[in-house]
């Protein structure tokens, strides 16, 4: 799921307001969704008349990724392109396929079989920054390909949803991709807009983006909690089961790629976040939008799960040092300023 936007690294090697500001914010952020979760499970009546505003919602969170971003960011990518797209089909192979694994080994039923394999089918969640960052990552990689997933969202995500889940329920290719379109990539493009011409005033607001951008998450998944109240108390165990093993697998299957790759620590830390931790707040509005309350529930459990996951590895990385960085990582880490996050 999308969360905190943040820059990721300073100039003068000492976390600017933003990078604070991210970092509290993605350790506060399963505890934000954990109380909105608890609140629209016990009060679904007065948060399943908002469901059409979650669409809304989730735009706001991706035009605040959207001002994070600067030129730089998209620059990176042809820098080191390989990389990059190694990262993105990764992460677009890999998270569908162990999707529709979990969801074969575990039997799900078929509302929440379709949430867990559209929650593998969308881009990178940019909590993926975050904690790239706090694991001492390679953290520009990680943005290069949180932007590059997400604007190939559009199009890849209903396609392997259509193609993965399309015995299970009808899938709207072309709705999802309009949805997709709306919802995600017209808000990150107006968001870099607005951040090239308004660039002062961005910086100014920015140590409280991540905190507005996990309020709208904890907002989406207090109504798609409240719409699936009802299943909670029998699917509810089955689903973090399923949760947990796909996330789990997903960072293992990121670090043991770049490590067959035999690519530097930092790198293999980033891609292991990358394909790990998925952009679960899209899902669960897709789920809501076009199949069901039910089918958006794994979206909203990944949301909490991925965020405690990622924070755990991050510190048990952080915690093994691997040798004085590539003066390349140093450079690009130093020049990621304006780095964008919110998983």
């Amino acid at each position: 799921m999308p969360d905190a936007p943040a820059h990721t690294s300073s100039t003068n090697g000492t976390a600017p307001a933003a990078d604070r500001s991210s970092i509290i914010a993605v350790t506060a952020l399963p505890v934000l969704v954990v109380i909105a979760g608890v609140l629209g499970f016990l009060l679904p009546d007065a948060f399943t008349p908002l469901a059409p505003s979650i669409t809304w919602a989730l735009g706001v969170v991706m035009f605040f990724m959207g001002l994070t971003l600067t030129l730089p960011d998209f620059t990176r990518i042809a820098k080191r392109p390989w990389i990059a797209v190694l990262g993105v089909v990764t992460q677009f192979v890999a998270m569908p396929l162990l999707g529709l694994l979990v969801v074969t080994v575990y039997s799900l039923p078929t509302e929440i079989a379709v949430g867990v394999i559209l929650v593998g089918c969308a881009p990178g969640g940019t909590a993926s920054n975050v904690v790239t960052y706090l694991a001492k990552g390679d953290t520009a990689l990680s943005v290069s390909i949180t932007t590059l997933s997400t604007l190939l969202a559009p199009v890849l995500t209903p396609l392997l949803t259509l193609w993965l889940a399309g015995s299970y329920m009808d899938v709207p290719f072309w709705s999802m991709f309009v949805s997709i379109c709306q919802t995600v990539l017209v808000p990150v493009i107006v968001g870099v807009i607005v951040r090239v011409f308004a660039s002062k005033f961005v910086d100014k607001i920015s140590p409280v983006l991540p905190w507005l951008a996990s309020i709208a998450i904890a907002y989406i998944v207090s109504i798609v909690v409240a719409g699936s109240a009802g299943s909670i108390a029998t699917a509810g165990v089955l689903v973090l089961l399923a949760v947990v093993t796909h996330n789990l697998l997903g960072l293992g299957v990121g670090y043991g790629v770049a490590a067959a790759c035999r690519l530097d620590t930092p790198t293999r830390r980033a891609l292991s976040f990358e394909v790990g931790l998925q952009n679960s707040g899209l899902a669960s509005t897709l789920a809501t939008t076009y199949f069901s309350p039910l089918a958006a529930l794994p979206g909203a459990v990944f949301s909490v799960w991925h965020n405690v996951s990622g924070a755990l590895l991050a510190s048990i990385f952080a915690r093994r040092p691997y040798g004085k960085p590539p003066v390349d990582h140093i450079a690009r880490d130093t020049a990621a300023t304006g780095a964008g996050s919110t998983r």
